[in-house]
């Protein structure tokens, strides 16, 4: 039976709606980068370098939204919660999808689940600082202190479940030290902690200590990782230095919501990882102390999913929790 003309006009101008919908372009409005720290931070670095490649490319400003607070958590909860329309992101990090899925009990939402990887962006080490004037000129002789006087076991951190809490934690564990936390309001401020005296040492990104250190006001002892960082190949690692069994790097990505359309996270993705494959762009991050390691969303959602197992029973181990 031959259908009506009319009737096959009608189904056409129906379906071009969804069609156009469908085959519209992306993106054509600022896209919004939300940050889980403060301004000028290492997350907030990165994406800046980044930012004039991905308008190049992509035809819109990034638009950064600082959210600070619960070692990430309230910026991963603000995009969790997001449209998932391919304009709302999140610069993700160890503290978020690594440590933070164990270390919350009572998270409104799943990191790994309701914020999968677009891309991973860099790692870098942290860096076990103490005074510039500490006696302490290795890592021995602060063990030795530590054991000694475990009452001034003290470290601050930039938060509770950061890095930089469980790196100072595991430190504890690895010494037979039982060290005690001080969380502070970001990397800042647990820099100054180290500097004035409060605390005896801090394990931090290492970028954030680098201008102390150079000026001598702050003392580098070892990097976290198990081998030498090649952005300062000059530092030994905790491992030589007898910690066993440390190997921790700060690692920092971009994730979306969950309802965000694959081929959004699968282009945004694309555009990051050739991104940092220019030699330009990678040396900048090198320069800032961090090195480029992009992962595409597949790699970099199981790349998550294996931290977030590494760091689980670092967690239990510390006795740590946030409720």
């Amino acid at each position: 039976m031959q259908v009506p003309r009319r009737a096959v006009l009608g189904a056409a101008m129906l379906a071009a709606p969804a069609v156009a919908h469908a085959q519209a372009p992306w993106p054509e409005r600022p896209m919004r980068f939300v940050i889980g720290g403060s301004a000028g931070g290492v997350s907030d670095i990165l994406v800046r370098i980044l930012e004039n490649r991905l308008r190049e490319k992509l035809g819109q400003p990034l638009v950064l939204d600082p959210r600070p607070g619960a070692g990430g958590m309230v910026g991963a909860e603000v995009v969790a919660r997001a449209p998932g329309d391919g304009y709302n992101f999140y610069i993700n990090h160890i503290a978020s999808h690594g440590i933070g899925p164990s270390l919350y009990k009572r998270l409104a939402f799943d990191p790994l689940k309701d914020l999968p990887g677009v891309a991973r962006l860099a790692s870098m080490p942290n860096v076990l600082i103490v005074k510039g004037d500490s006696p302490h000129r290795t890592v021995q002789e602060l063990v030795a202190f530590c054991r000694a006087n475990p009452e001034k076991a003290v470290f601050s951190s930039a938060g509770t479940g950061t890095s930089s809490h469980l790196s100072g934690v595991l430190f504890g564990l690895r010494v037979g030290v039982e060290t005690t936390h001080v969380p502070y309001r970001g990397t800042a401020p647990s820099m100054a902690a180290v500097l004035n005296g409060e605390v005896l040492f801090a394990i931090d990104n290492a970028p954030a200590s680098r201008q102390q250190v150079l000026a001598g006001m702050l003392r580098a002892l070892a990097v976290s990782t198990a081998e030498r960082a090649s952005t300062m190949p000059e530092l030994p690692s905790l491992e030589e230095q007898g910690v066993k069994d440390f190997d921790v790097a700060s690692w920092y990505g971009i994730v979306a919501p969950a309802a965000t359309p694959r081929p959004i996270i699968e282009r945004m993705g694309k555009e990051l990882v050739e991104a940092l494959g220019d030699p330009g762009l990678a040396q900048r991050y090198r320069d800032f102390g961090a090195e480029p390691k992009p992962l595409g969303p597949a790699e970099y959602d199981a790349y998550m999913r294996a931290e977030a197992a590494k760091w689980a029973p670092i967690v239990r181990a510390s006795g740590a929790s946030v409720d």
